[in-house]
């Protein structure tokens, strides 16, 4: 294993910072309004990306009609840009935190708006998705506040001031490790401070690849996590994967001297929660403190070779449907079957099991599977582990919290065919789903790895 750590030099997460802070050619830029400096202020300046900030704008004139507007250029090199219209208070002042958006990219009073609906500037390229590629790396937003409401062109404006801030999703003293170890391969976060800790083994959706920045993020909050690669569009090895390869990731994590052995939960995410309740249902190796399934369903099992689960999906491609150009999968495994062989039989899971869903994912029938799922876990008489989080209106792809809201993007099927996605979900409400979810994971991973009683016998 390779580890690499942040720095312990990097100032920490409470660091504020306002337009007095900034450099003189900046100040310089700035318009005197009524007669003092407007006074543009973000606290914290650096935190967690799942950490609320305070946006406060002063000195304005009283009913003044201003905007604030954030942009961040992603490390594929595209603009992305969110704003609000907003009106100044009788001493001049306006409050994000309490004071209604007018316009914009969203209405309202909604503190972290300039987060979530972070959209591609006009212009950019079609299908485009916001991930944080090198967690080593904070993720960097301006944001301005300029006179009047503005709507677009604000390359070509004044602003009456900006701040630059960083989001991260690994905190100061968190180590991140390479993972390669009998053909399984990763990346391992571990929290700061002596240990052991408990741990999460972090498995993303039938997307493939390695993705960090979940697994980063729950280590920044106490969890030695293991972000698993698996179905690498460009590795051979993916053509060999089977339910072996995610017991084996299980082992390797859970014989980690920085991890309590026993305190070992399972998270997925769409094709990730059928791996995590197939693992937890079937597997005599594996034996998870508790799960959590995103966006998942218990009718594609995973017991034998990955690519005879995709071999029995493909023969169903008939049932995708398009709108717009866009792909919708969630008829591919419906009706539910009646035959119990073609679902996981989460009846005989014995661990507590939390499921997050979106009343209108457009890419997998989540809510149909869930109330199947409760039906066979009380029949089973195990319905008292299962714990379901449903929200309407939100889509397949929740992620943490302030993450923008993607309906629709490119994605790249296991043919290595780029196709336009239909996620579903509509902004306001799957930003709601992704804040107030984000919490309830975190609440139920520390109920159940921290604070539950050791067990008897793994």
């Amino acid at each position: 294993m390779r580890a690499a750590t942040r720095s312990n030099e990097e100032p920490s997460f409470t660091t504020a910072t306002d337009l007095s802070m900034q450099p003189a050619p900046l100040r310089r830029s700035l318009t005197s309004v009524a007669g003092a400096w407007p006074l543009l202020s973000v606290e914290p300046a650096r935190g967690l990306v799942d950490e609320r900030f305070q946006i406060v704008v002063r000195n304005l004139n009283p009913g003044q009609g201003v905007t604030l507007h954030c942009v961040h250029q992603s490390e594929d090199r595209d603009f992305w840009e969110a704003f609000g219209h907003y009106v100044s208070d009788e001493l001049g002042t306006v409050t994000v935190a309490k004071d209604a958006s007018v316009g914009g990219t969203y209405k309202g009073v909604e503190c972290m708006g300039l987060m979530w609906s972070l959209q591609p500037v006009p212009g950019s390229r079609t299908g485009l998705r916001l991930r944080k590629k090198d967690v080593l790396l904070p993720m960097v937003f301006h944001i301005s506040v300029y006179d009047g409401h503005v709507t677009q062109g604000f390359n070509l404006l004044t602003a009456l001031g900006t701040c630059v801030i960083e989001r991260w999703y690994m905190a100061p003293g968190v180590q991140r490790l390479s993972v390669r170890e009998k053909e399984v391969r990763g990346t391992l976060f571990i929290p700061p401070g002596p240990g052991p800790f408990p741990a999460v083994l972090d498995m993303w959706g039938g997307g493939g690849g390695l993705v960090e920045y979940r697994a980063a993020l729950l280590a920044s909050h106490g969890f030695v996590s293991l972000a698993l690669e698996y179905l690498s569009p460009e590795d051979t090895y993916a053509t060999e994967l089977n339910a072996g390869y995610f017991e084996t990731a299980f082992e390797i994590l859970q014989d980690h001297p920085m991890v309590q052995r026993d305190r070992v939960a399972l998270f997925g995410l769409s094709f990730g929660s059928s791996v995590s309740l197939s693992m937890a249902a079937y597997s005599k190796i594996v034996k998870p403190r508790c799960c959590v399934c995103i966006s998942g369903s218990h009718l594609t099992p995973v017991q034998g070779s990955l690519v005879e689960v995709f071999e029995e999906i493909s023969k169903k491609m008939w049932k995708v449907q398009m709108k717009d150009n866009q792909l919708i999968w969630r008829e591919i495994i419906l009706p539910i079957p009646t035959d119990p062989k073609l679902k996981v039989d989460v009846g005989q899971i014995k661990c507590p099991l939390l499921l997050v869903n979106g009343d209108d994912d457009q890419n997998w029938p989540t809510a149909e599977s869930a109330k199947d799922m409760e039906q066979i876990m009380e029949k089973a008489g195990n319905r008292h582990l299962l714990q379901i989080l449903s929200y309407p209106g939100a889509g397949h792809l929740i992620e943490p919290p302030y993450t923008p809201h993607h309906r629709a993007s490119n994605f790249m099927v296991q043919s290595k065919e780029k196709v336009v996605m239909l996620w579903g979900g509509q902004t306001k409400p799957h930003a709601d789903a992704q804040e107030d979810s984000w919490e309830k994971v975190l609440a139920f991973l520390r109920q159940h790895l921290y604070f539950a009683a050791p067990l008897a016998k793994l």
